[in-house]
């Protein structure tokens, strides 16, 4: 069951102290209302060319304020996957760390807008997890190796 909001579910806006083709990716997605920006080409990031992904808005764990990324994912039985990597840095990404406090979020996914909840895989859900989403985006396998912490595998269920 979802747990209590401690705010209202998060609304998707185009970040501003993210890279600009970040930026330029999440305003293609959101003006075009999901029909351009699903489909990102991965190469510009060592990716195998265009490969799905999704918006994520979470609410700020201090602000409480709404953040948007845009996230690769895959389908899953009752949900979608994504992965937490930051590129293999030390630290998880703030996305992650906020949906940890506040596991209710929002997802556009190409034209469908969810409300749903977050989590974190369970250790027997992990692994086959992490092998379908580095067939989408090997270098998922090369973060894994630069960095100490284990990268979270999060699914996100719609809210029925």
């Amino acid at each position: 069951s979802p747990t209590e909001r401690k705010h209202p579910m998060p609304e998707f806006s185009v970040p501003t102290h993210l890279h600009d083709w970040v930026k330029n990716h999440v305003s293609r997605y959101l003006e075009s209302g999901g029909s351009d920006g699903h489909m990102w080409d991965s190469a510009i990031a060592g990716g195998p060319g265009p490969i799905p992904t999704l918006l994520l808005a979470t609410s700020g764990r201090r602000t409480g304020q709404a953040h948007t990324v845009p996230l690769i994912y895959s389908k899953t039985e009752g949900g979608f996957v994504v992965i937490a990597s930051r590129g293999g840095t030390p630290e998880h990404p703030d996305w992650y760390l906020n949906l940890v406090a506040d596991p209710n979020v929002s997802i556009r996914v190409a034209t469908d807008v969810h409300d749903a909840t977050a989590r974190t895989a369970s250790p027997d859900e992990r692994g086959a997890l992490w092998q379908q989403m580095a067939e989408i985006y090997p270098p998922y396998n090369a973060y894994q190796a630069r960095t100490e912490r284990e990268i979270p595998v999060v699914i996100l269920e719609p809210v029925q």
